[in-house]
């Protein structure tokens, strides 16, 4: 089975021409467009004056995105959102408008431009283009800081429902999420386990808007929020540790001491659970295997088949047990302390 849409010309020349749809879509989630249009029907003028855009400029860039079906457009410059478009909705179920920000931002647009430096020297593109790597970069840019942890909540909430659907987390008494940002994800688990408690672990400026996040789920009386680096220490104590889409950030040297960390914390009969996605078969999984170049271009990581799953989770001082597939794309990969 291939994921070939057709063989002509034209074909390939829509793949050539995606980023301009990538970077339309990132402009309309910047403007904030979705939201100010919400079940309505509103004018382009209304729209422009609103997100303080130039008027015509706005509509032309507006009747492009209702011609890949995002919105619809209306006689007299008219527009509505599309079923497809609602993602782009802040308040919307599984919005990915924080992605969409974070992938179009200028910063990381640059970084994807020097992938060509990556495969010829199989260097990480954005420390070769910033002379940092992209933590760092981050760290001292608010703005940007901003834009990826608001990313990282946006993809868990669309992903979410199907983590939840698929795994049940309500047999761990405490679980730990390492590396879980905001607390957007442990939140949920925690709504859906009534009697688990949690520990959210990151760095310092990562969770500083941890309480409020918990707060507003109405967990924040079961969960720790604690902070430091899991390079480090993680917090020991926990049932189950949770890592959503971190390892994947790093190299296999680097990923495997984040791991031996979290070894040091547990003993018989505590869970890891790593939810990444897994490398599919040769022809098939754009999704992943492009994940695979994002993660190239700025994390300096990858994405991993079973079996490369299998050898990291042994270099770190667990056995894989076995990865448990949802319908999200991702699989909630178990381990236990060896």
């Amino acid at each position: 089975m291939t994921t070939q849409t057709g063989s002509t010309p034209a074909d390939l020349v829509r793949m050539v021409n995606g980023y301009q749809v990538s970077q339309a879509l990132a402009v309309a989630a910047e403007l904030g467009i979705a939201d100010l249009i919400g079940d309505m029907e509103v004018s382009v003028g209304e729209l422009a004056a609103a997100a303080e855009a130039h008027e015509d400029a706005l509509y032309r860039l507006l009747r492009a995105l209702a011609s890949v079906g995002v919105l619809h457009e209306h006689p007299g410059r008219h527009f509505s959102m599309t079923q497809l478009g609602q993602g782009l909705r802040r308040d919307a179920p599984g919005s990915i408008a924080g992605w969409v920000r974070h992938m179009g931002a200028p910063y990381y647009w640059n970084a994807w431009s020097n992938l060509l430096h990556s495969v010829r020297t199989g260097e990480n593109a954005f420390k070769a283009l910033y002379g940092t790597d992209v933590w760092s970069y981050r760290s001292e840019r608010p703005r940007e800081n901003d834009l990826f942890n608001a990313a990282m909540a946006s993809l868990t909430g669309s992903q979410t429902i199907a983590l939840l659907s698929s795994y049940d987390f309500s047999r761990f008494g405490t679980i730990a999420d390492v590396g879980g940002g905001n607390g957007a994800l442990l939140a949920h688990i925690l709504q859906r386990c009534p009697h688990s408690k949690g520990i959210l672990f990151d760095q310092e400026h990562v969770v500083s808007g941890a309480p409020a996040e918990l707060s507003r789920a109405g967990v924040d009386d079961r969960c720790a929020v604690v902070a430091g680096s899991f390079f480090e220490t993680v917090p020991p104590g926990a049932d189950a540790y949770i890592m959503k889409s971190i390892l994947h950030d790093y190299t296999d040297d680097r990923a495997a001491e984040i791991l031996r960390v979290c070894r040091k914390a547990t003993s018989s009969g505590v869970m890891l659970l790593v939810i990444e996605r897994v490398v599919g078969p040769p022809n098939e999984d754009p999704q992943t295997k492009f994940s695979d170049l994002n993660m190239l271009v700025a994390p300096d990581g990858r994405e991993r088949t079973e079996a490369e799953w299998r050898e990291l989770f042994a270099a770190g001082g667990f056995r894989l047990e076995r990865a448990i597939p949802t319908p999200s794309g991702f699989r909630v990969i178990e381990g236990v302390p060896v």
